[in-house]
């Protein structure tokens, strides 16, 4: 039985071909996957390891404080405190921060196109060094500057080229000379590094002379680092974080926590297409089980037990897996090398010689592909071994069809209520702990649920979807139709693969057609200013810049915006954190939040805060209540009336309370104060277009500043939502792919399995151009029930998901009815296709070998 095991699946191998690349993709994404972020985790590894010192001493982070307006930092003298300790080798001060904007000699922002941050540090001599200087000089004075060699090549920077450099400290902006360039010792973790002088870089980078971002400290051999960090941590006392080279670079790891991130969403979607390629095998086995019915019960007849023909299948599925695997593993290769070469074109220099080919990696594609198909032909497999030599040779269909697909259907029914009940829980419930637990399980089980019933759905969606098919092809259009309804369990198989796919881009079409409905007309109704400023790259809005927007044309008034934390705590004792926005009083003008009780107003005239709705209630506070509030930085706690309610079903500051600038300022010296994170403007009437272009200008010296008008805001959230969704169809792609290959594998064998039946049609008069439509037409039948499935389902979750998410801004439901418009018709545009290879074969059969043909 082994031996004729092995003959048949390589007898059968153009049959096997599709589900063994379903299996290649599956595996080639999965470990394709592992590899690609093993290489980058390695990458990292040895960037924090090479430039991490034995220890390294930084001031305590402040969690609380937001936005600082200045860097925090440690006073020099650190280093003379440290530089005594017995156990030390060498100390250096360490300058490093991403507060400053650097233009080049076009006069446009150099900044990293992936949106790697910009790090503006001091150039000294160490023996652990991120860069080496590959040319020109090291920095000596305020004019020089150190450029890494990445950024160099990008922005076409050389050794003399002028910048200018803006910062948020009283420096304001200087210029700097390139006076060198250097290179990455092993890769660019995808920042855009400049240095400077010591001096230069306390001064004008930090503000002050006298002060570090952080101490680093070499021991001296012997010295063991916890020994050196104890020394240190007992000399200096409290208020600074002293870390071994260990704990440096563990929190290097956790500052890329995104590559475990992307590792398990892109697995996510790697088991997508293992689950949709685990219906085309089940579908393939089926086929083929079905179609040596004979031949099975011939090795019946001939001794072979059920448990010996149950296993020769299995063994076949097993050599799939094998073999697939294989090959996948080594398309995950050339998958993870592509990814490096996209990697290293978006700004992230990694080398492709350290391809982390690990054995996790293999043995998860072996182990993954093998176990696939196993499963997927566990069931043909045990409905060949039912099969009696009897039956076989008097060619009846397998035993229990119609039984296990009564059984079949009523638990799908049983599952999609239970499913729809779940869906409807959540949508209830809101935006809830409950309310999106009940979500996922609807979405999960509703899945579940419409994989089990889609054969009983067959029989009907199809007559519905395939009614026109006689009317506009006549009789070939009927034998297209009823073609398709031949093999409900096999049709419903086919269009599922198709579903799981489709139903998550209508999905998240919906959810994201309701997000950017919801924030463009609440922006609409909410949001009074015309133009919004706001800082990137970790920036501040300066005092200067402050002055030069209030000093534009053509503005009615300019309303600046800090955000800081807070402990609010009410009269009974109920206490907690609470984010603040703290405005100018022409705030309402801007934006109009809106209120459950109390006016906004009423916080800028009659100094007290406005609270959100949950906030309020869970520390017992109405309007008129009078609150213990203790802003970050402040001298002490001041006790403020509550004269605002705010709603929480909004988008924008969603959760946050509101207090004025005089208010805060009584409590919080200027000094203490954040910095202004955001500036809204509002034009004279009339003077919009004009106003608009000359706060450009105005603000166009300081390139850390973005102005946007509403039309502007609008469009990057479009943008924003649009970018998320297209990555989330890129992913979602494969599955489809492989979905794809279902339909031309299940159309391909189904060419097969009636070859006497195509060979007696052609003999009484379908000419070879009708017998293609015909296959044609059945294909795109099957695509679009698989279309509606997966819109249907879809739209369900995506309704759901807006109800539940409704709590926290995403207020209006849309439906993206071009979406789904084009899911149908992409749907059958794949029906199409995937029918072509079929339908030609069809078309191309010799009438007298098919009607000769076994059956």
């Amino acid at each position: 039985m082994l031996k004729a095991s092995r003959r048949n699946f390589f007898a059968h191998k153009g049959r096997l071909s599709l589900s063994l690349i379903a299996v290649v993709l599956s595996v080639a994404f999965v470990t394709g996957t592992l590899m690609f972020t093993s290489t980058i985790t390695k990458t990292f590894d040895r960037l924090f390891a090479t430039t991490a010192s034995d220890v390294a001493v930084t001031p305590k982070t402040d969690k609380d404080e937001l936005h600082s307006a200045q860097e925090q930092t440690v006073p020099a003298s650190v280093l003379d405190t440290v530089r005594t300790l017995p156990g030390v080798q060498a100390v250096y001060g360490d300058v490093s921060t991403q507060r400053l904007a650097v233009v080049g000699p076009d006069n446009k922002a150099i900044s990293n196109s992936t949106g790697g941050p910009t790090i503006g540090g001091n150039w000294y001599d160490t023996p652990h060094p991120a860069v080496n200087l590959t040319s020109g000089r090291p920095p000596t004075g305020p004019g020089d500057v150190v450029v890494d060699a990445d950024t160099a090549k990008k922005k076409h920077l050389a050794l003399g080229s002028q910048l200018r450099i803006v910062t948020s400290t009283q420096a304001g902006s200087f210029p700097v000379t390139v006076s060198g360039i250097a290179t990455f010792r092993t890769t660019n973790p995808g920042a855009t590094l400049f240095f400077f002088d010591t001096a230069t870089a306390q001064t004008k980078l930090l503000g002050r002379p006298d002060v570090f971002t952080g101490v680093n400290l070499d021991a001296k051999p012997g010295t063991a680092d916890d020994t050196l960090k104890a020394e240190a941590a007992a000399k200096l006392g409290a208020g600074y974080e002293v870390k071994t080279r260990a704990q440096q670079e563990a929190d290097g790891r956790n500052s890329v926590g995104f590559i475990g991130f992307m590792k398990y969403v892109m697995l996510g979607f790697a088991g997508l297409s293992l689950l949709v390629g685990a219906f085309l095998i089940v579908n393939t086995f089926q086929m083929l089980v079905a179609q040596r019915t004979r031949e099975l019960g011939l090795l019946r007849a001939l001794g072979a037990s059920r448990r010996q023909v149950n296993r020769s299948v299995r063994f076949e599925a097993l050599l799939l897996g094998v073999i697939g695997s294989t090959l996948g593993i080594a398309a995950g290769a050339g998958l993870a090398y592509g990814l490096i070469a996209l990697m290293n074109k978006a700004g992230l220099n990694l080398d492709a010689s350290d391809l982390a080919v690990t054995v996790p990696s293999v043995v998860a594609g072996y182990a993954v592909g093998v176990l696939v198909t196993l499963l997927a032909a566990w069931i043909p497999a045990r409905r060949a071994g039912r099969i009696t030599p009897m039956a076989a040779l008097s060619e009846v269909g397998m035993p229990g069809d119609r039984r296990s697909s009564r059984i079949r259907s009523l638990i799908g029914l049983a599952v999609s209520a239970a499913g729809a009940a779940a869906l409807v829980g959540g949508a209830a419930a809101g935006a809830t702990g409950s309310g999106g637990s009940l979500l996922g399980l609807g979405v999960l089980v509703t899945l579940i649920g419409a994989i089990l019933v889609g054969p009983l759905l067959a029989a009907g969606v199809i007559r519905v979807l395939g009614a026109w098919l006689p009317a506009v092809f006549g009789s070939v259009g009927k034998m297209a139709q009823r073609n398709a309804l031949r093999n409900p369990r096999r049709t419903g198989a086919t269009a599922a693969a198709l579903m799981i796919g489709l139903s998550l881009v209508s999905g998240m079409a919906v959810v994201g057609s309701s997000l950017v409905t919801s924030a463009t007309s609440e922006m609409d109704k909410t949001v009074g200013a015309d133009y919004i400023v706001t800082a990137n790259g970790g920036l501040e809005i300066t005092p200067e810049a402050l002055a030069k927007a209030r000093a534009t044309p053509g503005l009615a008034h300019v309303t600046e915006n800090r955000f800081l934390n807070a402990t609010v705590t009410g009269p009974a004792g109920g206490s907690g954190k609470l984010v603040f926005s703290a405005s100018s009083p022409t705030m309402v003008q801007d934006f109009d939040a809106r209120t459950t009780a109390g006016s906004l107003s009423d916080v800028f005239t009659k100094g007290g805060i406005a609270l959100p709705a949950a906030e309020a209630k869970s520390r017992n506070l109405t309007v008129g209540s009078v609150a213990t509030v203790d802003f970050h930085g402040g001298t002490a706690p001041a006790h403020l009336p509550v004269l605002a309610i705010m709603r929480d079903d909004t988008v924008f500051n969603h959760g946050d309370g509101y207090v004025s600038l005089d208010t805060l300022g009584k409590s919080v010296p200027a000094a203490a104060q954040p910095a202004v994170d955001l500036v809204f403007a509002k034009a004279d009437k009339g003077k919009q277009d004009q106003a608009y272009q000359a706060l450009k200008d105005g603000l166009a010296p300081f390139p850390q500043l973005t102005v946007k008008s509403q039309t502007d805001y609008k469009k990057l959230i479009q943008d924003q939502v649009g970018g998320v969704l297209n990555l989330v169809y890129g992913l979602l792609g494969l599955a489809i792919v492989v979905a794809i290959l279902g339909v031309v594998n299940t159309l391909a064998l189904s060419v097969v399995e009636r070859t006497r039946e195509i060979g007696l049609i052609r003999a009484i008069g379908m000419g070879r151009r009708k017998t293609r439509r015909m296959i044609r037409l059945e294909a795109v039948v099957i695509a679009l029930f698989g279309a509606t499935l997966g819109v249907g389902l879809g739209l369900a979750w995506g309704v759901a998901a807006q109800k539940v998410l409704s709590g926290i801004g995403i207020s209006t439901l849309a439906i993206p009815v071009g979406t789904i418009a084009a899911v149908f018709a992409g749907a059958a545009v794949v029906g199409l296709l995937a029918a072509l290879a079929p339908a030609f074969r069809a078309s191309r059969m010799n009438v007298l070998r098919a009607i000769a043909a076994d059956g």
